[in-house]
């Protein structure tokens, strides 16, 4: 299993942090509480481990497709007006990922990106209908080639308040690269213009760079 990048100082940390706490527990407490410890220091080392893994899957695009720029539970279609960047009504999809799922964040077509803007804010729940004009998020407008523009914007909720986003403006970029890492729980939503066609429904289970989310014109 590959670890992803952004876990390497949390996680050294946490060995770091495991291996005093345990020859502590060792030392100083009866052999079955040091036991149950130590089962808890296990699982929570694996599970760390695991929530910075990073899938090995290959990306299969088609011009007109957007995949899922993350992995996660669909919870929001809708109708919205956009007011940071397009100020007009847009479609809106948003995904919410649990701490089980993969937090990479990925790009969903190949085109430019336009436009990229971090605003700190507050740490509501995720699934808080305010959470997206509210809370810590940063926004990524990728312009593909034929001139549609989709607006990503990902949020930090209540566990998770650390958004990593590589995205720089001026830079073109492909279905399946890495856009950013969200750490420990969050959601993506995703600005489609409304004659986008969607292909996912509400409590769908999708999949990053493999489910597609909409085609658009």
């Amino acid at each position: 299993m590959r670890i992803h990048k952004e876990g390497f100082g949390i996680i050294r940390g946490l060995l770091i942090g495991l291996l005093v706490a345990n020859l502590l527990f060792f030392y100083f407490l009866p052999v079955y509480v040091f036991g149950f410890l130590a089962f808890v220091s296990l699982f929570l080392l694996v599970f760390t481990l695991r929530f910075f893994r990073v899938p090995v899957r290959v990306v299969q695009h088609e011009e007109g497709m957007l995949l899922s720029p993350c992995d996660g539970t669909v919870v929001v279609i809708e109708e919205v007006v956009e007011n940071e960047f397009f100020k007009e009504p847009r479609i809106q999809v948003s995904i919410f990922m649990s701490v089980w799922n993969v937090h990479i964040n990925w790009f969903s077509f190949k085109g430019t990106v336009e436009y990229f803007r971090h605003h700190q804010g507050k740490y509501l729940v995720a699934w808080h209908p305010k959470s997206s004009e509210l809370n810590e998020r940063t926004s990524v407008v990728v312009r593909h080639s034929n001139g549609t523009a989709i607006l990503f914007r990902q949020i930090a909720g209540y566990v998770a308040r650390r958004i990593i986003c590589y995205a720089k403006e001026g830079t073109p970029v492909n279905a399946g690269e890495q856009m950013g890492f969200i750490k420990f729980g969050s959601r993506v939503d995703i600005f489609l213009p409304l004659d986008a066609k969607i292909e996912v429904s509400l409590n769908q289970k999708v999949v990053g760079t493999q489910t597609n989310i909409a085609r658009f014109k």
